[in-house]
């Protein structure tokens, strides 16, 4: 096990800290991250759609360093004045490398090879999004290590760290509820599971389910808490004053975090405005709409996934769910898929009654459930044990080679290297990823 481990932080560490920094310039979102980062040191309040927590976690690193707020990242493409800003980049790019890590435990932790999971945590270092996600002055890393972790401790039977860690993602982004439905509607499913199980044992399930809820209000208090911080942390007038009640600072605490909340809320449901490289939730699995996160001259960076880990766990997912419905028994004898297809619609259908635009950086979490519905599926192929225990290590080993070589060849638009126009047009297969 520990031979494992230590290959994938090798291979994790290798990848997300090549040409660490690059490029120099505000990419993408960091434009407003940057920003909010610097509110905590400026003290101006300031307004976010999301959860204190992760800008929290980048200002207060970043003053290790003795980061100061002098550059007021206006716009895409804006040149740093020093290195200053590799702290705000630091952090997340940490979280993204020990991600895989947690992945194989995790897959460990529901049953499987260690060969399964040594392959799960392969495609997750090896998938050019997830990747490019964590290079950057962004949230997601954050909240999938943190949500990820919760879930390795759930199954563990930890509840304790299970309840902080699911606290600490839901305060990243609110999408880490996810991580917290998930566990509770295993428990209810448990408990009625079937109309066969003893009284005695239905009990036992439904004390599980309430003990489970208590524990999460643990994760509500940290929930409160990250918010709390951040107002103290803010005590200045600034450009968020717009979105709260007059003399706000003049509330009690509650009052003002329950105020933010709701027009966090509001907020988000009034994002209308358009943009060319928005996409649906039904377009993610298939990877149809990728967006360009920076362009300068001949060099890119493309948030894109890795074709060979999207559209292989995409076809898993639809294999899981067909096989389900043609064999409901399966449902009762083995739980592992079930869950997993769970976690993964858990992490999709809420985006089906979102209005806001929307991007392909909104799949990550549902596409680390269909990673591990994969590897789960060429492990322990539930409908033939016996082919799977023959073929497994000969179809795992292909699939991460394959994926390291499609990687490889993404790689230079995940990085922001420079590529001549016939290279770039060579990785353009569709004229929707244009």
């Amino acid at each position: 096990m520990k031979k494992y481990l230590l290959i994938i932080l090798a291979l994790s560490i290798a990848t997300h800290f090549a040409f660490f920094g690059n490029p120099n310039q505000t990419v993408f979102d960091e434009v407003h991250f940057g920003k909010f980062v610097s509110g905590y040191y400026t003290g101006e309040y300031y307004f976010d759609i999301h959860p204190p927590l992760g800008k929290l976690m980048i200002a207060g690193f970043a003053k290790i360093v003795n980061f100061r707020p002098e550059y007021n990242f206006t716009e895409i493409g804006k040149e740093f004045p020093d290195n200053k800003y590799l702290a705000l980049r630091l952090l997340p790019t940490i979280a993204g490398t020990l991600l895989s890590l947690i992945i194989y435990l995790l897959i460990l932790e529901l049953g499987m090879s260690r060969m399964a999971a040594f392959t799960g945590a392969l495609l997750v270092v090896f998938d050019n999004a997830l990747l490019a996600q964590s290079r950057l002055i962004l949230l997601d890393p954050f909240l999938l290590l943190f949500g990820f972790s919760s879930l390795f401790f759930y199954f563990k039977k930890k509840y304790l760290p299970m309840a902080i860690l699911a606290g600490l993602a839901i305060s990243i982004k609110w999408t880490g509820l996810g991580f917290i439905a998930l566990p509770i509607l295993i428990e209810v499913a448990k408990t009625f599971k079937t109309t066969k199980i003893a009284l005695k044992l239905t009990i036992a399930n439904f004390k599980a389910v309430l003990k489970l809820a208590s524990f999460f209000l643990v994760s509500l208090a940290i929930y409160f808490s990250v918010f709390a911080l951040h107002f103290a942390l803010l005590p200045n007038p600034g450009p968020g004053d717009a979105f709260m009640k007059p003399n706000f600072r003049e509330n009690n605490i509650t009052k003002n975090i329950l105020d933010l909340n709701i027009e966090m809320y509001r907020s988000n449901q009034r994002l209308s405005a358009s943009h060319p490289y928005s996409s649906q939730w039904y377009a993610w699995p298939l990877m149809t709409r990728p967006l360009y996160y920076w362009v300068s001259e001949n060099s890119r960076i493309y948030f894109f996934g890795n074709p060979i880990i999207w559209w292989s766990s995409t076809i898993a997912v639809i294999f899981a769910l067909l096989s389900i419905i043609r064999n409901t028994k399966y449902v009762i004898r083995n739980s592992t898929i079930p869950i997993l297809l769970g976690g993964y619609f858990i992490n999709m259908l809420p985006f089906i009654g979102v209005n806001r635009v929307m991007f392909l950086y909104h799949y990550l979490t549902a596409l680390i459930f269909a990673i591990l519905i994969l590897v789960y599926l060429v492990d322990q192929n539930p409908f033939d044990p016996l082919r799977a225990r023959k073929n497994s290590r000969k179809i795992f080993t292909g699939i991460i080679i394959a994926s390291i070589a499609v990687f490889l060849f993404f790689a230079p638009l995940s990085y922001g290297l420079p590529l001549s126009e016939k290279a770039y047009d060579a990785r353009i297969w569709f004229a929707s990823w244009r």
